[in-house]
């Protein structure tokens, strides 16, 4: 298993637009958050082991900070030609399964993931009320095989800060996970090459 960190985003970056298909057949937009007190952007997938090992908490994670008011979207940019697991109608599958009460976006092309330097699944970008990026980085220290709790710790305290109106520390530690699975040939100028897993 290949293990692939974030590209890490510059903090202040402005949130990329984007207007994606969701499980229940409707687009779902940026514009739809500018209300909430802020809104995560979450680059997964339904096959990846990373994901797989955080799928229960995140669900609950998500349940928990939206009834906070924030808005919270995941968005599968993986090639389902290769990763056929990855296709929206197995998408449609893995949110009732894993109790995804968020919109799960299908990012068919995937200029989105390319316009966030998305690199991996999970890959966690939070936004304030003004979708600013204030934080990118892991869900928490976690992984498949290391035997640490799943506690959502970092990614907890990132938003509570948010919606406290508080600075998010810049000590942010990368998200790691399975490479996104780009289209043969049109792997963006950050993407290192690396196999697939």
């Amino acid at each position: 298993m290949v293990k692939t960190a974030s590209t890490m985003l510059p903090l202040g970056t402005q949130a990329p637009d984007f207007s994606l298909p969701n499980v229940d057949g409707k687009a779902v937009s940026l514009s739809d958050f500018q209300d909430s007190k802020g809104l995560l952007v979450i680059f997964m997938c339904n096959h990846c082991p990373f994901v797989i090992h955080l799928r229960e908490a995140l669900a609950a994670f998500a349940d928990e900070y939206m009834a906070k008011g924030m808005g919270v979207v995941g968005i599968s940019s993986n090639d389902v030609s290769s990763h056929p697991d990855d296709s929206p109608e197995k998408m449609i599958e893995e949110a009732k399964t894993a109790g995804y009460n968020f919109p799960y976006l299908y990012d068919g092309t995937q200029e989105v993931a390319k316009a966030y330097k998305a690199a991996c699944t999970p890959d966690f970008f939070l936004f304030d009320q003004e979708q600013k990026l204030v934080y990118r980085g892991q869900f928490d220290d976690s992984r498949p095989g290391n035997d640490k709790p799943v506690t959502g710790a970092d990614l907890k305290a990132a938003c509570d800060a948010v919606i406290a109106g508080a600075p998010v520390t810049e000590n942010q530690k990368p998200s790691i996970g399975c490479n996104i699975k780009w289209q043969e040939g049109k792997e963006p100028e950050y993407f290192t090459g690396q196999p697939a897993v």
